[in-house]
């Protein structure tokens, strides 16, 4: 398949700037950039266009990228909380995907999308994590998700301890006990 021409309106990560003309493939320009408003279709009249609008997408740019700036400042060290059933070796009974670290973020008071949140695959174990919210193109703000099984284990894990609870290590040591004892059994 020929590549698409396509001129873009927005910064968009490993692809390029504002005004860049590049060439990608049709399925990306047609099912992405194009839908999303990120990208014009690079012909004649399009290129026209772009050049005598450029200031004013420019200027959009600049202002939604200082805005985004000032949210950063606020969303500086974030950390949000997120309760969920766990197994007793704290693998999850289901997972955190960007729905839910969005809503947790909502729930904190700020407005962004779950679009806006970049996980590559979803989380399935108790933990601290970071995670990245693109507020803008160019703006980047990390993110701390506590995953937990309840606030106060949520609280152990913030102060860097293990978030497993008197029992849990109890029953770990039982069982490590156990097998201790029958692989003694079985040397014999």
């Amino acid at each position: 398949m020929a590549a698409t021409e396509i001129i873009l309106l927005q910064r968009v990560e490993h692809l390029g700037q504002i005004g860049d003309i590049v060439k990608v493939r049709p399925g990306y320009a047609r099912n992405y950039l194009l839908p999303k408003g990120k990208a014009i279709r690079a012909t004649v009249a399009n290129r026209e266009r772009f050049e005598r609008e450029r200031l004013q997408l420019e200027a959009q740019n600049v202002k939604r990228r200082d805005e985004a700036e000032r949210l950063s400042e606020r969303m500086e060290g974030l950390s949000v909380v997120l309760i969920r059933q766990a197994g007793d070796a704290g693998h999850l009974y289901g997972s955190v995907n960007t729905r839910d670290i969005a809503q947790a973020i909502k729930d904190a008071g700020f407005t962004i999308d779950r679009h806006q949140v970049s996980l590559h695959t979803p989380i399935k174990i108790l933990g601290l994590f970071t995670v990245k919210v693109a507020l803008h193109p160019e703006v980047i703000v990390p993110v701390r998700v506590n995953v937990a099984r309840s606030e106060e284990e949520a609280e152990r894990q913030a102060r860097g301890e293990v978030a497993v609870t008197k029992e849990e290590s109890t029953v770990v040591e039982e069982v490590f006990a156990e097998s201790e004892r029958q692989n003694d059994i079985s040397k014999e």
